[in-house]
């Protein structure tokens, strides 16, 4: 499970209860249930904050209905996430066989000391 969310106004650390989106387009603030994931271009808010919320003059605020409790998994949830699980498994492609490639050998021109899988140089005179 992910961590719980708090609200996004600075210095509130009251859990996260809803999801205020913006569209500018028509100049109007959606505030809704707490989203399942968090957006970049959203904001999570307390129940406070929520209540309280304000938008500048000329735009609407439409507010969705919000849940007295919040949801809990139930069977049919997990039953989909077991089924998902099972799903990206066998859709998962097989790793193949690690190949092993043949020793690649050090041109004859280059001259050296070998420590390990490392090789030193040295300079041309």
């Amino acid at each position: 499970m992910g961590a719980i969310r708090q609200c996004s106004r600075s210095a509130c650390r009251q859990s996260a209860v809803a999801t205020l989106t913006y569209v500018y387009a028509d100049s109007t603030a959606v505030l809704g249930p707490l989203a399942t994931y968090a957006e970049p271009h959203a904001y999570d808010l307390c129940a406070q904050h929520a209540d309280s919320l304000t938008v500048p003059r000329g735009w609407e605020v439409l507010r969705l209905a919000m849940p007295a409790t919040p949801p809990q998994p139930g069977p049919d949830d997990l039953l989909a996430l077991a089924n998902a699980v099972r799903e990206a498994a066998s859709a998962a492609p097989e790793t193949p066989a690690r190949q092993s490639h043949p020793h690649i050998e050090a041109p004859a021109s280059a001259e050296g000391t070998r420590r390990g899988h490392l090789r030193i140089l040295r300079e041309p005179s």
